[in-house]
């Protein structure tokens, strides 16, 4: 995301998860819901941040723990836990996350890219937005798959 003087005045609309203690934003538009965990059906031979495979209403839906996918701490799912269907690379993925807090609104000129000495893989961060003395770190999450990962989830869809 390139701010530049039109984006002054422009709001992001953002769904905010937690993830180890940290909270992250993702925008709406990729939102398609949010839902309580279910069930998940392994599947062999998959990544292992490839949690497995659910049935939302008649379709299959890869889901993804998110935690694992950027190496955090593992750990325990509890009743705060959700599963976010969001749109990843033209194909509907769920994504495991500790809990979701909140849809906010935040300016899009309190957005920063992310720090030159980031020590992750800064191609899933879109950048750091500034809410109320918090820090949002804001997904791109069309880049938390490899192109060779994503043909992988698209071919467990149906």
């Amino acid at each position: 995301m390139e701010i530049n003087e039109k984006a002054v005045d422009q709001e992001l609309q953002l769904v905010i998860f937690r993830l180890a203690q940290e909270e992250y934003g993702l925008p709406i538009t990729k939102v398609q819901e949010i839902n309580r965990l279910v069930p998940i059906t392994k599947l062999p031979q998959t990544p292992e941040f490839m949690e497995g495979v659910i049935n939302l209403r008649g379709r299959i839906i890869p889901v993804i723990d998110l935690r694992k996918r950027f190496a955090l701490e593992i750990s325990e799912q509890n009743d705060e836990s959700r599963i976010i269907i969001v749109e990843v690379c033209g194909q509907t993925v769920g994504v495991i996350v500790d809990a979701v807090a909140e849809v906010v609104r935040i300016a899009a000129a309190s957005v920063e890219p992310p720090p030159p000495s980031f020590i992750l893989d800064a191609k899933y961060i879109q950048g750091v937005g500034k809410l109320e003395g918090r820090l949002l770190i804001l997904l791109e999450i069309d880049e938390i798959l490899t192109s060779q990962e994503a043909i992988t989830l698209k071919q467990l869809a149906v």
